[in-house]
């Protein structure tokens, strides 16, 4: 079969289209084999529009994340390749990028890195010579000035999309988004943020974001098909900047099947998410629950796709789940 014009951009592309779009993350697997990567990324090919690969989540070793962002792109599915400054300095971060580069790795989220205090291996030594708005800044240098932090030149040419990571919240009256403003002046073109699943306040935060001259910067929503209350309840105590209403810890207890209820939840959320000007995308999470990411991702991208005028593939209709939830 043919793929149609919309199937053939890349992430970039589609972001740059105006296309909803709908992101997914993997945590590498503690293998050596690549066929145990696969296995997690398979059901999200064709689905999501690009996929996260965490650089030592949670502070632990898994497959390294460039290793494991090229085999993704061997494979058919576009990464996001998640670099910290955790664990390298400068001279590494330098090569992990022209690395990139040179396996045609085009999408970036660069981040400060979970501490190894937090891991499981907590005398592990942490590097942090750069914090996340140097590194973007380093990404950009090498991308369009075509050099490194020693002003030596860099041979050959980048297509880095630079992300960062972001947190919304309920602005009060006079908050001004200066940390994100620095990082996009800092070269970041997109951001993926921490759970948020009340509408409302991101509906305010992208509004907020828009008034204080950011309009054109790509948010994509951090989204969880969550499995019971105490997981929801876990998420917005332990997990700082999530936000996860209280009617929404009510669903999921009252459900006669909290992990149907939490993917339902998610799936109504990126409709009307959708809806929001400023907002780009969603941003969907599971950690240890591969098999909800994946059904989850499937429904989530029908809905995209559905979202905007001019996105529907030639000869597809919606699903008949989600037409469920429209009744």
């Amino acid at each position: 079969m043919r793929a149609s014009a919309a199937d053939a951009l890349s992430f970039s592309e589609r972001l740059r289209s105006g296309r909803f779009v709908v992101t997914a993350e993997i945590v590498p697997p503690v293998s050596g084999d690549r066929r145990d990567l696969y296995a997690k990324a398979r059901a999200l090919r064709g689905a999501a529009d690009a996929v996260n690969v965490t650089d030592g989540a949670g502070a632990r070793a898994h497959m390294g994340a460039l290793g494991a962002a090229a085999l993704l792109l061997q494979f058919g599915v576009e990464p996001i390749l998640q670099l910290t400054c955790r664990d390298r300095n400068r001279l590494a971060l330098q090569s992990d990028l022209l690395a990139a580069g040179a396996l045609g790795i085009e999408n970036l989220l660069l981040l400060r890195g979970d501490d190894p205090r937090a891991g499981d291996q907590p005398e592990a030594k942490p590097v942090f010579d750069l914090d996340s708005i140097a590194l973007t800044e380093v990404a950009r240098r090498i991308r369009d000035g075509h050099e490194l932090m020693s002003g030596q030149k860099v041979s050959g040419k980048v297509n880095f999309l630079l992300g960062t990571a972001d947190t919304p919240i309920d602005p009060p009256a006079g908050w001004k988004p200066a940390r994100l403003a620095a990082k996009i002046a800092a070269g970041a073109q997109f951001a993926q943020t921490q759970f948020c699943l009340d509408a409302g306040v991101v509906r305010r935060y992208a509004q907020r974001l828009v008034d204080n001259g950011l309009g054109g910067f790509f948010l994509l929503i951090g989204l969880a098909p969550i499995r019971s209350a105490r997981s929801a309840r876990w998420i917005r105590d332990k997990l700082p900047g999530s936000i996860v209403p209280d009617a929404v810890i009510a669903r999921l207890g009252q459900a006669a099947d909290p992990a149907r209820e939490g993917r339902t939840i998610c799936l109504e959320l990126v409709q009307e998410l959708s809806a929001i000007p400023g907002v780009a995308g969603v941003h969907i999470m599971a950690p240890g629950n591969d098999a909800g990411l994946a059904e989850t991702i499937a429904e989530a991208a029908r809905i995209a796709r559905h979202a905007r005028p001019g996105e529907r593939r030639s000869g597809e209709a919606p699903s008949e789940a989600w037409l469920m939830h429209l009744q």
